[in-house]
């Protein structure tokens, strides 16, 4: 692919809204269709972002031929029912995270993007950000010494609705879908996958975890401790620590701009590296890069990997006895 990558969008919602705006900045990227469950909300979408072609179903939108990629914005329950049709049209995709509700999805849908041969990538947006660049390049050169430990978190308080997504089980609803992925994810990315796997929640009363810890033990003897909630406000802050020092990447690290590298014997150095647009231009890029390269998948968030996040998150869930009404 050497002109515009065009990109189709599923879903008008908050999430989609920023993944336009971030396509914006790219001027290898452009916008062509967007799909909703209704021509008006298409519309409204299309006009204020300048898309040329709004459907009134995801089936018109993943037809489109001059579409090359598809950005898959809705909530997560929809996410393997959406994967599946992009792909059976011969699309590629970006997913947003969590990939889906549980392994089982996640792997239907790995299986047919390999079967058809075509890309996927789980939309964990944060792994891209020049900072996070940053941290695994720091890593790498053995800058903090070896690894020992990651604390990381994500929290907010939510105001109650039992019917919105959530707290609503039938949307997938709780923290740990939500936003505890995202400690996890740096985990995985940091660490790799755990040999030990030990967590605690609060449940609600929708039956969701509303607040909740969980502690990935390593072979090596490693730990990752992550806190999690959508009823109570967190730091928003992560830290790794190594045997040589430790890297502090600043409130919110999820999306950050700032980190402090303390090595010992040596005085802090504060690093900033602001992103370009809103952020979400990078995971675009990243799918780029890759189809231009004639790659089926990420080396920085692997379908294999993605796949261990997910069990990572049943076992998570099996352990505080909590299903979803689907499973």
């Amino acid at each position: 692919m050497t002109d515009k990558i065009k990109w189709g969008i599923i879903s008008t919602g908050v999430i989609a809204r920023k993944f336009a705006e971030g396509l914006a900045v790219l001027p290898e990227a452009e916008l062509v269709a967007v799909g909703s469950r209704s021509q008006a909300t298409a519309d409204s979408f299309a006009q204020q972002y300048n898309v040329p072609r709004a459907y009134d179903s995801y089936e018109a939108l993943v037809q489109d031929d001059e579409v090359d990629a598809i950005y898959i914005g809705t909530p997560h329950n929809f996410h393997r029912e959406n994967t599946l049709l992009c792909l059976e049209a011969g699309k590629n995709v970006l997913c947003e995270k969590p990939f889906a509700f549980n392994t089982s999805e996640a792997q239907a849908m790995v299986d047919s993007a390999r079967a058809k041969g075509l890309f996927l990538m789980e939309a964990m947006w944060t792994r891209y950000l020049p900072i996070m660049v940053k941290v695994r390049e720091l890593l790498a050169a053995g800058t903090i010494g070896e690894m020992r430990m990651i604390t990381a978190d994500f929290g907010y308080r939510a105001q109650f609705n039992a019917q919105g997504r959530h707290f609503n089980p039938d949307l997938g609803g709780g923290a740990l879908l939500d936003v505890g992925i995202y400690p996890l994810s740096l985990a995985y990315m940091i660490l790799g996958q755990p040999s030990r796997i030990t967590g605690i929640a609060e449940l609600g009363q929708t039956g969701v975890d509303e607040q909740s810890a969980f502690i990935l033990g390593y072979e090596g003897g490693e730990l990752a401790v992550c806190t999690t909630a959508i009823r109570t406000n967190t730091p928003h802050e992560a830290t790794l620590l190594g045997t040589n020092g430790r890297i502090k990447v600043h409130t919110a690290w999820w999306h950050p701009q700032t980190m402090t590298v303390s090595v010992n014997g040596k005085e802090d150095e504060e690093i900033h590296l602001p992103y370009e647009g809103n952020g979400y231009n990078y995971e675009a890029a990243e799918v780029m890069r890759c189809l231009r390269e004639g790659k089926l998948e990420s080396d920085i968030m692997s379908l294999d990997e993605s796949l261990q996040i997910m069990q990572t998150m049943d076992e998570i869930r099996s352990q505080w006895g909590m299903k979803y009404p689907m499973e």
